[in-house]
């Protein structure tokens, strides 16, 4: 047990297999959604992008990440919505461009991690102070407060389809999350989203088989569709088998990419093999730059958790490695570029569980789940408005836990004042700098500009 009287389990903590394999099933609940969301909303004829592919590729970028980091720190690895742009471009080249432009990003993480080899890591506290990294990780879980409404409301599946039943049950989601892990036994309080998400979701299927059978029905809450033409195992449609000509009936080449790629819908006669390497490299590489900001944010964050500064121990190097090339394995068998989930650190913070021991068979179970059609099916039943009653728990202490980060800055101090300011309100209020195909995030917009405000109005102020 966790000698971190905040830790109920720490890193290098082994919980006992049978509750372990819970814990780890609770983790594997968190990212699920987003995870499984990315692909989908990449390609959603499935033709180039596939649900147990990209969660198989998330357990395998996970293992490689813990490897890399030499099991000392417990993050989880999940489909990156920040590539989505990317990769839907990515597509006019099949299963070769995918996958390269994944390298790209990748390699930016890891030509990063060797300069930070080279000069070390204080550079990255000073340059990210509290009283910057604090309102940047705040941002990072309100900027999620969105997302859960529209889940929530069931907007997030249907434009159209806001609905009181859906929000009521995603409530009784939260409450039953809340009650479990401030009221419940010891055990249950390791396992307060387990407990969330199958208490509403049966509360769902009643009212389903009950009233909702008829799918246009508001009270059609579980999608029973979703088990339609079920098998028992299937083999995903890996991007590597793709890349190897596994399936011929789709586009798979930077020589003669599908005529989408380009504006008007025509491929350029001088068009060549390096043109498309070029245009990949500039829609995945400075993307990288962006999630890399979001990624030190992250393990920021989880270092106030665990009470271990992971940009030291093991290293920034170490954990910008294992994201890069996790990524690169990610994209290998599922597509998708990998990105630290939030999600994973919430769960973290709320359980108390920070043992690598439960992310590592998290990634198993992703690994081998993907193969087992009936579990990608009941994820995919899980109504989203349950999903966004969890997500208001997992977001919020993410927000929270930047709003902590605070606590030992001079907010009577106008300095740092204007530092919060530059980054929670751009953050929050959306602003994006386009630069072609090229989006900054409003996420990683805030931060520049808190990073600008703090060097030139904050320098030697120790409070900062």
């Amino acid at each position: 047990m966790s000698q971190n009287t905040h830790l109920v389990y720490n890193i290098g903590d082994k919980p006992p297999l049978k509750k372990n394999l819970v814990y780890a099933l609770q983790q594997l609940l968190a990212i699920m959604a987003a995870t499984l969301l990315v692909p989908i909303l990449v390609d959603g004829t499935g033709t180039y992008m596939s649900q147990p592919a990209a969660l198989c590729g998330a357990g395998f970028g996970t293992l490689f990440y813990l490897f890399m980091t030499r099991r000392k720190s417990p993050v989880f690895l999940g489909s990156s919505f920040a590539f989505i742009s990317p990769l839907a471009a990515a597509v006019a080249f099949g299963f070769l461009g995918i996958f390269l432009g994944a390298v790209f990003a990748g390699l930016v993480y890891i030509v990063i991690a060797l300069i930070i080899k080279k000069t070390g890591s204080a550079w990255v506290n000073k340059l990210l102070p509290p009283v910057v990294i604090g309102p940047t990780v705040a941002l990072i879980g309100l900027s999620l407060c969105g997302s859960a409404v529209n889940n929530l409301n069931n907007t997030a599946a249907d434009p159209n389809g806001y609905s009181l039943v859906a929000i009521l049950i995603g409530v009784i989601a939260f409450v039953i999350t809340v009650w479990a892990s401030t009221k419940g036994s010891k055990g249950m309080k390791l396992i307060p989203f387990v407990i969330g998400i199958a208490g509403a979701y049966v509360i769902a299927l009643v009212i389903t088989l009950l009233f909702g059978m008829d799918q246009s029905s508001v009270l059609h809450l579980v999608k029973t569709e979703a088990f339609d033409n079920m098998q028992l195992f299937t083999l995903p449609r890996f991007t590597f088998l793709g890349m190897f000509g596994a399936y011929p009936e789709a586009v798979n080449s930077l020589s003669h990419p599908a005529a989408s790629a380009f504006a008007d819908g025509v491929v350029p006669e001088n068009y060549t093999v390096l043109s498309g390497i070029i245009s990949l490299l500039v829609l995945f590489a400075p993307v990288a730059f962006v999630t890399l900001a979001e990624h030190i944010a992250d393990h920021k964050n989880l270092s106030t958790i665990i009470d271990r500064d992971l940009i030291t121990d093991p290293g920034l190097d170490r954990t910008l490695v294992g994201d890069g090339a996790g990524s690169i394995i990610g994209s290998f068998f599922g597509g998708c570029p990998n990105t630290t989930y939030g999600e994973s650190v919430g769960c973290v913070a709320i359980t108390g569980n920070a043992s690598v021991s439960t992310i590592a068979i998290a990634a198993l179970y992703c690994i081998v789940l993907s193969f087992f059609d009936p579990f990608v099916c009941f994820v995919n039943s899980i109504p989203s408005c349950i999903i966004g009653g969890v997500c208001i728990a997992l977001y919020g202490f993410i927000a929270v836990s930047g709003l902590k980060m605070l606590q030992p800055v001079d907010l009577s101090d106008n300095r740092n004042l204007f530092v919060v300011a530059a980054i929670l309100v751009p953050g929050i209020g959306g602003l994006t700098l386009n630069f072609g195909a090229v989006t900054v995030s409003s996420i990683a917009t805030g931060l520049i500009l808190g990073i600008l405000i703090n060097v030139i109005f904050n320098r030697g102020n120790r409070k900062a």
